[in-house]
């Protein structure tokens, strides 16, 4: 199966998080070829119950190539024109684990080894499969993480701090609003000063940006709300506890803020030879803890067009990225 062919075969796979056991599944299929013929091993790890992690691995693992099997929602089927493959996954990161192994079999066809293979699962909802592998290192130094950087090096990625935001109320005939007390009013409020909190700058990763991606509240037209919630997401560059603290002081009470994640931001290294970027998204990097060794981010296709309907990876993009991954892997060995 070529690359193309591979790459297509992965995305026509539903694997929305918390079902990658399909994708697993294939993939412990395809792996297992290059694990007989070079003496490799190919390994389940428990992260969740009935979710696995996949790891295969050459010889002691100073290397190690990694992405997440998992995709957001709704799953699309893949096409191809004569440059991109389209479909959920194309770059994220379906794509991805094709040009990773392709590139781990061409290294093993050339002599290579020392390095290893980890996909794992969650990575688009709360990183499980990251924190599962961070439990169980297998003593690898360096880790390539592979996410849409249209085949960049990024030197840094924005870490993530998101609420649950709830305001209660008490409910009452809308014709006599003055009985009851809106949750949503007091929640449109409390949000309205939660927009005007300066955010926090950094030199490399730029500014942290705020986003209010769900509201949800009330019971009818005619019903003064008495529950009211939001989901918000601050992309962080920066110390997280300031931010706490202005959440906290812009809501004033009107509101109680849940914190559901918080994953710092991180710098990153560079490598001789490969262009560099900064990118704005949070990956599993931090979940991983530095437990799978020093990380380095890099994959083909952009994060503009993920996480969308017109999701595609251009075929350019996936060829260069088997050679890139090569040239990262070859120079961190011999740097080892």
């Amino acid at each position: 199966m070529d690359l193309f062919e591979l790459t297509r075969k992965l995305v026509d796979i539903e694997s929305i998080t918390t079902n990658e056991r399909e994708v697993g599944e294939f993939l412990l299929a395809r792996l297992s070829g290059a694990v007989e013929r070079y003496n490799g091993r190919a390994e389940r790890m428990e992260a969740a119950p009935d979710r696995f992690n996949i790891f295969a691995h050459w010889g002691e693992p100073v290397v190690t190539l990694s992405t997440h099997m998992d995709t957001v929602p709704p799953h699309v089927a893949s096409r191809e024109d004569v440059d991109r493959i389209w479909g959920r996954g194309a770059c994220d990161a379906k794509g991805i684990i094709a040009c990773m192994i392709h590139a781990a079999e061409t290294l093993l066809e050339s002599g290579v080894r020392n390095f290893g293979l980890l996909f794992v699962v969650g990575e688009e909802k709360n990183s499980v499969g990251a924190l599962a592998a961070a439990r169980n290192p297998r003593g690898s130094r360096y880790l390539i993480n592979g996410e849409p950087t249209c085949n960049k090096l990024a030197l840094g990625c924005k870490g993530a701090l998101r609420y649950e935001i709830v305001a209660s109320g008490k409910m009452a005939h809308s014709a006599h609003p003055e009985l009851g007390e809106s949750a949503i009013e007091k929640l449109l409020d409390a949000l309205q000063d939660l927009r005007a909190v300066p955010l926090p700058v950094d030199p490399l990763l730029g500014s942290s940006t705020l986003n209010i991606g769900t509201i949800c509240g009330g019971r009818a037209p005619n019903i003064v709300a008495d529950s009211a919630s939001a989901e918000v997401m601050i992309r962080l560059v920066a110390d997280p506890a300031p931010l706490r603290a202005a959440v906290a002081k812009a809501l004033g009470g009107r509101a109680m803020a849940r914190e559901v994640l918080s994953i710092p931001p991180v710098k990153l290294g560079r490598l001789k030879g490969i262009d560099t970027t900064v990118v704005a998204y949070t990956t599993d990097i931090p979940e991983f803890g530095g437990a799978w060794g020093k990380p380095f981010l890099l994959g083909p296709g952009s994060i503009h067009v993920a996480h969308t309907l017109e999701e595609h990876v251009s075929k350019r993009q996936l060829v260069e990225a088997v050679e890139i991954y090569q040239k990262m892997v070859s120079q961190l060995l011999t740097a080892s």
